[in-house]
C-alpha cells in the first residue's frame, strides 16, 4: 500500500499511445501501489482511475520540480510513480533516471507500448511481413534527408502538414506513387486515417474533408507496400459505433457497465443521470420487513428493479446480515439485470420470466397460492415509492397476501451542465438510450428534446410508447428487456448505416455529421 515500503522506489511507467486498455499490468499494478504519482494533464484520468484513494497525484509539467519530487518521495520511502504517454524512453524518462542515480535511489523502468506501433496496428497497416523489406522510423523533421529504400517506413510528428511531408520524400527520391497513410489522434475514439499516395496527399485530404486549419490531435504515417493491407485489416475505424457519441441517461452505478460495452462497440459514452435514488423517508417500514424475513415472515420476496436488490442489501450489510438470510425464502427477479445483482449478492433466484421482463411479465409467470403447498401466504415486495402497483393486485387476484414496502425513493435529477444541455437539443449527440419512461420524462425534463439527427434507442415497448408521446421517433428497439440486448441492437443499426455508406460508395458519417433538421417527428 501506498507509504508501506521501508525503502522508497521511483516507476517511470508508459501508459501507451491513448487507448487506456493498452496500460499494462505492470504499471497498473504500481499506480495502484504509489503513494506519489506524477503525470501531465492528457494522463491525469488515467492515473485517478488506478492510484489509491490516500494517494498523491501531482502535475509532471513542472518538470525539474517533479522530479525533485519523485526523488524526495522515494527518499521519504514511498514507491513515486511517473506516467508517460507512449514508451517512458522514448519520452523523456532518462532524464529521471539519471536523477535517481545521482540521488542513490533505486528505480524501475516500465515498457509502455510505443507509438510507432500501436498506431498503425489499430489503423490495420502490418508493419512487418514477407516481402516488406526493412522497417525504419523517423521524425518529420527528418524526411527531406531520407534517401529512398524499398521497405515500410514510419513517420512519427506527421500533424504538422502531411502534403508537405510528401514533398519532402518526393524530393529525396520516394517515388509519388509511393503508398502513404496518415492516422491521426492513433488507438482513440477520435482516430482517423486517410489513405493516398505521396503525390495525391493534398486532394485526397480534402476530399476526406480533414481540415489542417483545425486542431488535430498527434499524428502518425506509414510509407509502402504494407498501407495497402489495410483495406483488409481494418479493424477499429471499422467498429460499427465508432466515434459516436452516446447519452446514457442513467445513475453512475447503472451506468458503467453499459458504458463499457458501448466502449466496446467503439462509442464514446457520456453518463448524465436522470435520476437520483435516495433512502425512504421513514425507514421503519423497512426494519420491519428484515426482520420478517429473518424470522420468517414471508414465502416469496419479489425484486422489480436493481435498485430494490442494492437497497436490501444495503440494510442487510447495515445489520450485519448476508445472503443466508434469504434461508428458506423463494426469490423473485422481474428481468436479467435484476437476476444479475442478486446472483452479485449470493442469491440465485426461482423465478425469472422467461419473455417479457416487466412487472406484468412477472405477474403472468406467478403461481397461484396454494394453501396445501404453501405453508406461508405472504410476499415481499420492496419497491420504489412511485412503483406501479400492476404487480401488487395481480399477486392479492392469484391469493397472496403481499406486503408493499418503500425500499427507496426515485428522485429527478439536477440538470446536466449547459455544455450537455446543448449537445442534447443541438445534435450533439448520436444517440441515446433510453431504459425506462422515467428516463425518457426526466431527461426531457431536466435538459431538452433530442436532435433530430440524433438515433434513440429504447429498452421496449412502453418505453417507446413514452418516446412517441415526446415527438420522438424511435430508431431501434431493444429485442428482448435488457441494457446488453440495447447496445448489441443499437450496434446493428450503427453497422447497417455504415454498410449502407459504403454500397452507395458515399463518405461513413455518425448521425450527428448530417444535416441537421426540424426536431425528430413521427412517420
Amino acid at each position: 500500500m501506498s507509504g508501506s515500503q521501508e525503502h522508497g522506489w521511483v516507476a517511470l511507467a508508459g501508459a501507451g499511445p491513448g487507448d487506456e486498455g493498452l496500460l499494462t499490468v505492470r504499471a497498473a499494478e504500481l499506480l495502484g501501489q504509489a503513494g506519489l504519482v506524477v503525470a501531465g494533464d492528457s494522463l491525469a484520468a488515467v492515473a485517478r482511475r488506478h492510484m489509491s484513494p490516500d494517494a498523491t497525484l501531482a502535475d509532471s509539467e513542472d518538470g525539474a520540480g517533479a522530479t525533485r519530487a519523485l526523488v524526495q518521495a522515494a527518499k521519504d520511502g514511498q514507491l513515486a510513480v511517473r506516467l508517460f504517454p507512449g514508451d517512458p524512453l522514448l519520452a523523456g524518462a532518462a532524464a529521471d533516471a539519471a536523477a535517481c542515480v545521482k540521488a542513490g535511489v533505486r528505480f524501475e523502468i516500465v515498457p509502455g507500448v510505443p507509438v510507432a506501433t500501436a498506431v498503425p496496428a489499430y489503423a490495420g497497416i502490418a508493419l512487418a511481413g514477407e516481402g516488406q523489406g526493412e522497417l525504419r522510423v523517423i521524425h518529420a523533421a527528418e524526411a527531406s534527408q531520407l534517401a529512398y529504400s524499398p521497405g515500410t517506413l514510419v513517420v512519427l510528428g506527421a500533424e504538422g502538414a502531411p502534403a508537405d511531408l510528401g514533398k519532402m520524400l518526393i524530393g529525396a527520391g520516394w517515388p509519388d506513387t509511393a503508398k502513404f497513410a496518415v492516422t491521426w489522434d492513433g488507438t482513440t475514439s477520435a482516430q482517423q486515417t486517410v489513405v493516398s499516395t505521396l503525390g495525391r496527399i493534398g486532394p485526397d485530404l480534402k476530399a476526406a474533408g480533414v481540415s489542417l486549419a483545425n486542431t488535430r490531435g498527434p499524428a502518425v504515417a506509414v510509407v509502402g507496400e504494407a498501407v495497402a493491407a489495410r483495406d483488409k485489416l481494418s479493424w477499429f475505424e471499422t467498429k460499427p459505433l465508432f466515434g459516436w457519441r452516446v447519452l446514457v441517461p442513467r445513475t453512475k452505478e447503472q451506468a458503467a457497465v453499459v458504458s463499457q460495452r458501448l466502449r466496446e462497440y467503439g462509442a464514446v459514452p457520456e453518463e448524465v443521470p436522470t435520476i437520483a435514488v435516495e433512502p425512504p423517508r421513514t425507514p421503519q417500514q423497512m426494519e420491519r420487513a428484515v426482520k420478517g424475513l429473518v424470522t420468517g415472515r414471508y414465502q416469496w420476496v419479489a425484486f422489480t428493479s436493481v435498485n430494490a436488490v442494492r437497497a436490501v442489501r444495503e440494510r442487510f450489510e447495515e445489520y450485519g446480515l448476508d445472503a443466508r438470510a434469504f434461508a428458506g425464502v423463494k426469490i423473485a427477479a422481474v428481468g436479467e439485470q435484476t437476476s444479475a445483482a442478486l446472483l452479485d449478492f449470493g442469491i440465485r433466484p426461482d423465478l425469472v420470466p422467461d419473455g417479457d421482463q416487466s412487472a406484468e411479465g412477472l405477474a403472468a409467470a406467478w403461481p397461484p397460492y396454494d394453501d396445501l403447498l404453501d405453508p406461508i401466504n405472504r410476499v415481499l415486495l420492496p419497491r420504489a415509492d412511485i412503483a406501479t402497483e400492476t404487480l401488487l393486485a395481480a399477486l392479492i387476484e392469484l391469493g397472496w397476501e403481499a406486503e408493499d414496502v418503500t425500499a427507496y425513493r426515485t428522485v429527478r435529477a439536477a440538470p446536466p451542465p449547459a455544455p450537455i444541455r446543448e449537445a442534447i437539443k443541438g445534435g450533439g449527440f448520436d444517440a441515446v438510450l433510453f431504459t425506462s419512461s422515467s428516463t425518457v420524462r426526466n431527461l426531457v425534463g431536466i435538459a431538452g428534446k433530442p436532435h433530430a439527427v440524433t438515433a434513440i434507442g429504447v429498452i421496449g415497448p412502453q418505453t417507446a410508447k413514452t418516446a412517441a408521446e415526446f415527438g420522438l421517433r424511435v430508431d431501434v428497439t431493444a429485442p428482448k428487456p435488457s441494457m446488453a440486448a440495447l447496445v448489441d441492437a443499437m450496434a446493428e443499426y450503427g453497422a447497417a448505416l455504415r454498410d449502407a455508406a459504403v454500397q452507395a460508395g458515399e463518405p461513413v458519417r455518425r448521425p450527428s455529421e448530417r444535416r441537421r433538421g426540424a426536431r425528430r417527428r413521427l412517420r
